[in-house]
């Protein structure tokens, strides 16, 4: 499993998340959230891949923050349908940059929702149903996954924390893991919207690593 920061959003801060490596760092561009990036990304490795989230925006809007971030991804945590994301690959036709598409998750999951986007999309995100789109600090129930029927490899998000490294190596292990592409952090290490607890990061992507190897 590789492993996702997302909601950056300050520069210091992201610049000192690129020497850990993540496989992904997550940008909001989203003018609802409160980790919005409301201008140009910094440089960074080309290592760790830039992913643009957006939330029912226009596909001009969207293909223009790719092409002027130079975004590896587009992660939709919103009602897009199967139709908009196959007007957007054409947009992107020529390019390598992956879409993502993601799903809230609540008591339990109707998996017919998700079937349709098999065909447009290379990877889903599967995140607690909360107030915000994204960054509630709060896990579903990961046995849901248990009964995942698709053949799409998936992120795991909502809620993961500096404590859940034993469950992590644990649902690894498991059946349900074997299309887990890879796990996304947010909230739970931040020390305000955006702003990401260095310290915290370093222990769990040191650790998180060694699970994974």
């Amino acid at each position: 499993m590789k492993i996702k920061v997302c909601g950056m959003k300050y520069e210091e801060n992201i610049h000192e998340l690129e020497v850990l490596q993540p496989d992904y760092m997550g940008f909001l561009f989203y003018s609802g959230s409160k980790r919005f990036v409301d201008k140009e990304l910094p440089k960074i490795n080309e290592d760790t891949a830039k992913i643009g989230v957006f939330v029912d925006q226009d596909e001009k809007e969207v293909l223009s923050r790719v092409h002027s971030n130079a975004l590896s991804g587009v992660q939709l945590h919103g009602e897009e349908s199967p139709n908009y994301i196959e007007k957007l690959r054409i947009g992107l036709k020529g390019s390598e940059v992956i879409i993502i598409k993601a799903f809230p998750v609540g008591e339990s999951m109707d998996w017919d929702v998700v079937r349709p986007y098999e065909a447009v999309c290379d990877y889903f995100l599967f995140d607690t149903r909360g107030k915000d789109r994204g960054g509630n600090g709060i896990q579903f129930n990961w046995d849901l996954l248990s009964g995942y029927p698709l053949k799409t490899e998936y992120f795991l998000s909502g809620g993961i924390g500096p404590g859940d490294l034993e469950a992590l190596k644990e649902f690894s292990e498991s059946e349900k893991a074997k299309l887990c592409h890879a796990i996304d952090v947010n909230s739970r290490f931040e020390l305000f919207p955006g702003m990401k607890d260095m310290e915290k990061l370093t222990r769990f992507i040191k650790d998180f690593k060694v699970i994974r190897s």
